[in-house]
């Protein structure tokens, strides 16, 4: 039996030992050399999440045929491999422009961002900190600056890799963070100041469009020396804008990847410090682990796939 309706990635698993052909972005692909020959290891994905595919037959010609962001025309059979969906292609093409709707392509967060944008800013209005406080106001009170925080990704793959993500981690970032206050002796004003800012730079390293991606200047640069140059060049529009708390609100967007094995420029070296690259490890990890979990669309399924990233299944049971 073989459907030509479109089918999102979701509801691949009705189709198993079925052909179909449907409409797919291609986020990323790779020849690799297999055990008698090469193939093509695709990642697909649509609003509803990724699938993996393989071209078996033709790989090193059928791999010139498209490129990562195409839309795609996919004919395949869907089967089920290790208890993980993903689909054997037997034929595929770029889409013409006029064969698929693009907002069809980018995943975006299932969070209300209305509500979230307006949570946000009520952790902005809780810095007490007068200097903080204005810092925080000359970046987020820029409303095309904001729209583009709203909008983007916190991350290309592992994490809140839709649009919102980014709204919705730093959301979540801060909220932990506010919970730590309550726990341990902290200083909460630039503790909060750094959660709320510490991904900022972010707006400037992915684009959406045609597909989640690394700006030029992101993968030059990166978020966090972005991040950092930002601050400091609003807290000079800031008559007396003290050292000390502009040089302690750096460290934590400097260091908060903890390790500068994982790009942080500094190791987190005050307690602040040390809460925020937690809170934002956590909650990093927490989602990238649900995501996976929801990437396994078989029902049936009682692990994921192998998380690279981590090195391990994750049990869905």
């Amino acid at each position: 039996m073989e459907t030509k309706e479109k089918i999102f990635v979701h509801d691949l698993y009705q189709y198993i030992n079925q052909k179909i052909v449907t409409f797919l972005m291609v986020s990323q692909k790779e020849l690799r050399e297999g055990k008698k020959d090469y193939f093509v290891r695709i990642q697909f994905i649509d609003k509803t999440g990724p699938i993996v595919g393989n071209i078996w037959n033709n790989a090193t010609t059928m791999v010139d045929l498209f490129n990562e962001s195409d839309v795609c025309k996919v004919e395949a059979t869907v089967i089920s491999y290790k208890d993980q969906i993903q689909l054997n292609v037997s034929k595929i093409r770029k889409a013409e422009d006029d064969e698929y709707e693009l907002v069809d392509y980018i995943p975006k967060t299932n969070k209300d961002t209305n509500l979230m944008a307006e949570q946000l800013f009520a952790m902005i209005d809780s810095v007490k900190d007068t200097y903080l406080s204005q810092l925080l106001k000359s970046i987020f009170d820029d409303k095309e600056l904001f729209a583009k925080f709203a909008m983007c990704p916190a991350a290309k793959t592992w994490h809140h890799n839709y649009v919102g993500g980014l709204l919705e981690h730093t959301l979540s970032v801060t909220k932990i963070c506010e919970f730590c206050t309550t726990q341990y002796d902290l200083n909460r004003d630039i503790l909060i100041t750094g959660a709320l800012l510490h991904d900022f730079g972010k707006v400037y390293e992915y684009q959406i469009m045609p597909s989640i991606d690394f700006t030029d200047i992101g993968r030059l640069i990166g978020h966090i020396p972005m991040a950092d140059n930002l601050i400091c060049e609003k807290a000079k529009t800031i008559n007396n804008f003290p050292e000390n708390t502009l040089m302690k609100l750096r460290h934590l967007i400097l260091s908060h990847h903890g390790e500068m094995e994982k790009g942080a420029v500094k190791v987190p070296q005050t307690i602040e410090a040390v809460v925020l690259h937690f809170a934002d490890n956590m909650d990093a990890q927490t989602i990238g682990v649900a995501q996976l979990i929801s990437a396994s669309n078989d029902p049936k399924a009682m692990w994921t796939e192998y998380d690279k990233l981590n090195n391990r299944y994750i049990y869905k049971g």
